[in-house]
């Protein structure tokens, strides 16, 4: 029995859900094992629909198992009215997050009452399996050893765009089937952008570079932030870097399952504000990692929602100051009732390559 379903069904029992179908595609590969795109699938109580066309009957019928796999000819929501009235399906739950366009579709071709269901599947995802958990450690061991190697690769006069590529080629390599999300290279100046996806600067002696990176094993990602010092470090570039890594460690320190987001951002940030620097640290600590790289829970400090045993977060503390440049250090833990494992394994001491 596929026990994610079954989860689901729990689930739905517990919402009073009669049907609820499921447009998100990592939502539809979690429930049914579906590895393609462009399909939908429909559950109740008792009856499970996978709706595909043509292009992916042949990969569902051996991926999905558990469901009835449905080829449509003329469209997903002439299968979905035809099951609706088959089953009698007086109320439909759907994603919320939806398109406009698909929630339309819906409105203009089922006669049944639609209810919005906000974060069903997302809520299960949440806790992963042995086989997740095994799937992002092997995409975070390449991302280790891709980290390892880059420290040999950089050199002052590349772009950052070349440090980007060699590293999304040697994860390749590895047996990557994927990048989690554009590479971030950002250096000097550049490394107080959170978010600065690898560019044409050069990088030079003196500079902080920040290297933000993952790759996908088995559709699963990793996720790791680095920052190191091309050259020897400054005492403004050692006391930033000293402060995240200090915030960073207390929070891997004392997260555990049973504690609120709101209390797991503090963990760190308090040791940022404490220091002086509270304003430069502008993001949540950290966010699930599964099937998408960005995915509950939120380690954010308007968040109060109970952690889970058995997530996997990232701990991301940061600080960046516009015109002088930034730090960020992010591992990949998971969360245990009296603590976590960290699987992220790169060193974290301040790094200066000369």
């Amino acid at each position: 029995m596929n026990k994610r379903l079954q989860n689901l069904r729990e689930l739905m029992k517990e919402k009073d859900i009669e049907a609820f179908v499921i447009y998100k595609f990592v939502n539809v590969t979690y429930i049914t094992g579906f590895t393609g795109d462009d399909s939908v699938a429909l559950v109740t109580h008792d009856k499970a629909i996978f709706i595909t066309d043509g292009r992916y009957t042949e990969q569902a019928q051996k991926e999905v198992k558990d469901f009835e796999v449905i080829e449509h000819k003329t469209g997903i929501k002439e299968v979905l009215k035809e099951y609706i009235k088959t089953l009698e399906i007086k109320k439909l739950a759907f994603e919320e997050n939806i398109s406009y366009g698909q929630y339309r579709e819906l409105k203009e071709h089922l006669e049944i009452e639609l209810i919005p269901q906000a974060n069903l599947v997302e809520t299960l995802r949440m806790v992963k399996d042995e086989e997740e958990i095994e799937n992002i450690k092997k995409a975070q061991n390449i991302t280790d050893r891709a980290f390892e190697h880059l420290l040999k690769f950089i050199k002052v006069g590349m772009t950052e765009k070349e440090v980007a590529l060699e590293l999304e080629y040697f994860m390749k390599k590895q047996g990557a089937e994927d990048l989690s999300f554009d590479t971030i290279v950002a250096s000097g100046k550049r490394s107080s952008l959170p978010h600065g996806k690898a560019s044409e600067k050069v990088i030079e002696k003196g500079d902080f570079v920040t290297i933000d990176f993952g790759c996908k094993v088995g559709g699963y990602c990793s996720d790791m932030t680095r920052t190191i010092v091309i050259g020897k470090a400054s005492e403004k570039q050692k006391e930033i870097y000293n402060i995240v890594l200090e915030a960073q460690q207390k929070a891997i320190d004392n997260i555990r399952a049973g504690i609120t987001s709101k209390e797991a951002d503090l963990l760190a940030r308090s040791v940022i504000e404490e220091k002086g620097y509270g304003q430069y640290f502008s993001h949540s600590l950290g966010h699930g990692v599964g099937l998408e790289v960005h995915e509950a829970p939120s380690l954010s400090f308007k968040k109060e929602e109970i952690l889970k045993e058995g997530a996997i977060v990232t701990v991301e503390p940061g600080i960046y100051i516009p015109d002088f440049g930034g730090v960020r250090i992010e591992d990949m833990v998971l969360l245990k009732e009296d603590g976590v494992i960290n699987l992220t394994k790169s060193p974290k001491y301040l790094i200066e390559l000369n």
